[in-house]
């Protein structure tokens, strides 16, 4: 529940609470905070096991974290049923990438072939298309 907290903030939140409540009160109020979460998991213990008594005997190996998304999913991931394992061992990103690349370079240098232009690269940038002396504008119906 509190493992984020480190060592310099429980010092302060226990200086803190030594200059709030007072050396004379903090036992006191420690004990009724101890009290406090102890009747919150025992209420919420006691709801769980309602909830698993109302569902059944098919589902007396529920388990409430398997509703978090994240360990759903890893859980299911994880189930060897699926074949995941094995897809996830297959790929090999390094391959695929250099795969792509020799097929991207070698269309690339048989294009260049083809089409004469400069050094083997391909002209990319737009250039504006001058219109000849018989050539007439496009005209667009609609925009009159």
């Amino acid at each position: 529940m509190f493992n984020d907290i480190g060592p310099l903030e429980l010092v302060t939140i226990i200086v803190l609470a030594v200059l709030v409540f007072g050396p004379d009160k903090l036992p006191k109020v420690i004990q009724d905070v101890m009290r406090t979460i102890r009747k919150i998991r025992e209420f919420s213990e006691s709801a769980k096991q309602d909830i698993r008594s109302e569902l059944g005997p098919e589902f007396k190996d529920f388990e409430f974290e398997d509703l978090n998304p994240k360990t759903f999913i890893r859980k299911q991931l994880d189930n060897d049923e699926l074949g995941l394992k094995e897809i996830r061992n297959g790929f090999d990103l390094k391959k695929e990438m250099a795969e792509v690349t020799d097929a991207v370079h070698s269309r690339d240098t048989g294009t260049s072939a083809s089409s004469g232009s400069s050094g083997g690269r391909v002209d990319m940038t737009k250039k504006p298309e001058t219109p000849g002396d018989d050539d007439r504008p496009p005209f667009d119906a609609d925009a009159t």
